[in-house]
């Protein structure tokens, strides 16, 4: 669970001013700032106030939070910060506001005075839904609900992406390569852009003379340019430092380029890329990263829970990912990054503060609360019939059944296993899934049995990432037989590309002779086996 009391700034308040808190975000060059917002959605402020950055309509320092009343009753959902610093938020109803440093027009209002109080930012916005912001040192960018993205303020290195090196005084939208296409995310290095698409495209403009577009050279680009070594490749994630980014993929895999001064890329040494590489090749798949314009460190995790961390940690040099003791990447900022800044709006948790979802899903498998329970495999399973009546078909029909008067306490359960059928009912649950993808088969053959069709697509998914030499054909003859056409089709592709490995497996030889003969067929067709 995210901490904020690891932020030297929020010891400054008392339990209870702590208890109140929903989102927070440190910031400044000396993590001297801080913005939070409570769970009533209003919205405080404290710290140093450097270029009225506060937003209080002063220029006076705080050690006291003072509330920003023109945000009140705004449900925030992307703030950022850059170097100045300078302030941007977005709410859920998409407007854009804006204060702090103004030198180079980076709040966008068309002015270079220091904004002392949110301004609401329009130009070129109307009818649009800003849904994220991200900061350079000195430059702004912003990302519509429509997939558009805007930018404007310090652009002598081609940062906004006109075209041109003239400051842009109001957000203009970035168009070039990017025209038709919609982008789902946004990050800035000091002096550099980033974008990634809805089809898991990376673009790249601004400074690059550290290699941190990813393009292959270091000339500056000043317009959008595509990252063609990530090609075939479906980014989800995509992080920027000070002069380094990092991109994760969907199948959890982690590259990263740029600047390597601090061994910030993760690669075992100091040496820059110009272009996109792999790293933590050898761990587990990962799930998150981080980093941020203000720091020269890194950090991701790991489907268990594992934290990493890289680059400049309290001035020490670590070249390649180092696990830590963290529950989550804030903490690796928190502790150990120069400023100790966050590197994103930070959602807390408390434990007396429960969402309707999380409440439900603590009650998975409580025999404390069950009025029922599964056995499989000579386990019990504690389940809640309503629950899974709403959340089945399978189970609403069973219980309105006539013979569901006279159901038992206990249902057995024999065609399953006991992780697969556990796993089902806490999908029902929690709508999410943790299984190795061995036993993900055994989850899409009793989705595909209950027609749940989500269920099926997460199984999918979990397949595709755990996808490997070893177990490629048995993944493909599973998807074969439970009617998984587009799964079928990546695992086929899959043991095409690794023949030579694959062919040498157990698994491959094991398979029953229909199988293994239509392979075979079906690769020749495709020219993998050249004799």
């Amino acid at each position: 669970m995210a901490d904020v009391s690891r932020w030297p700034l929020f010891t400054l308040l008392s339990p209870k001013e702590v208890a109140t808190i929903r989102q927070a975000c440190v910031f400044g060059s000396s993590a001297n700032e801080a913005i939070y917002i409570t769970h009533s959605d209003e919205v405080f402020v404290l710290g140093l106030n450097c270029s009225n950055c506060l937003g209080t309509g002063d220029s006076l320092s705080t050690i006291i939070p003072k509330k920003v009343d023109v945000l009140q009753g705004k449900k925030v959902t992307s703030v950022s910060y850059g170097s100045g610093p300078h302030v941007l938020l977005a709410t859920e109803s998409g407007e854009l506001f804006a204060w702090g440093h103004n030198g180079y027009s980076q709040l966008g209002n068309g002015f270079t005075n220091q904004g002392i109080s949110p301004v609401l930012i329009t130009t070129n916005l109307q009818n649009k839904k800003v849904r994220e912001v991200a900061c350079g040192s000195h430059h702004s960018m912003a990302l519509t609900q429509d997939g558009e993205v805007f930018a404007w303020g310090y652009n002598s290195c081609g940062q906004v992406g006109s075209g041109s090196t003239a400051n842009q005084p109001s957000p203009r939208r970035v168009s070039s390569c990017l025209q038709g296409k919609i982008a789902v995310g946004i990050s800035c290095s000091q002096t550099s852009s980033m974008a990634v698409l809805d089809n898991g495209e990376v673009y790249g403009w601004g400074y690059n003379g550290n290699g941190q577009l990813g393009v292959g050279n270091n000339s500056n680009q000043l317009t959008p340019c595509r990252l063609a070594t990530l090609q075939g490749l479906c980014v989800q994630q995509l992080v920027s430092g000070y002069a380094h980014c990092m991109a994760l993929t969907d199948q959890g895999l982690l590259y990263t380029w740029g600047a390597n001064t601090h061994g910030q890329l993760g690669t075992g040494n100091k040496t820059n890329h110009l272009s996109p590489v792999q790293v933590m090749a050898e761990k587990e798949r990962v799930v998150e990263i981080a980093a941020c314009h203000s720091t020269h460190t890194s950090a991701a995790k790991t489907q268990s829970g594992q934290v990493y961390m890289w680059g400049q940690c309290r001035g020490q040099s670590i070249v390649l990912p180092h696990p830590t003791n963290f529950d989550c990447t804030n903490d690796v900022f928190a502790c150990f990054a120069t400023p100790p800044v966050m590197w994103r709006l930070l959602s807390v948790e408390h434990d007396d503060f429960l969402t309707v979802g999380q409440a439900l899903g603590r009650e998975f498998d409580s025999p404390e609360t069950a009025d029922l329970k599964f056995s499989v495999d000579g386990k019990y399973i504690h389940v809640h019939k309503t629950v899974l009546k709403i959340r089945c078909e399978h189970f609403r029909s069973m219980f309105q059944s006539h013979w569901s008067e006279d159901l038992q306490e206990i249902i057995e359960i024999e065609q399953f296993s006991y992780p697969v059928y556990r796993s089902f009912l806490q999908f029902l649950y929690t709508d999410t899934v943790e299984l190795p993808p061995e036993d993900a088969i055994g989850l899409l053959d009793l989705a595909t049995s209950y027609c749940e069709n989500r269920l099926k697509r997460l199984c999918q998914q979990i397949i595709k990432r755990g996808i490997t030499v070893d177990n490629a054909f048995t993944l493909l003859s599973a998807a074969v037989r439970y009617d998984a056409e587009d799964l079928e089709e990546f695992c086929f592709r899959f043991c095409v590309n690794h023949l030579t490995r694959v062919t040498q497996t157990r698994a491959f030889w094991q398979v029953e002779g229909a199988m293994l003969k239509e392979f075979i067929c079906r690769a020749s067709r495709c020219g993998a086996f050249k004799n």
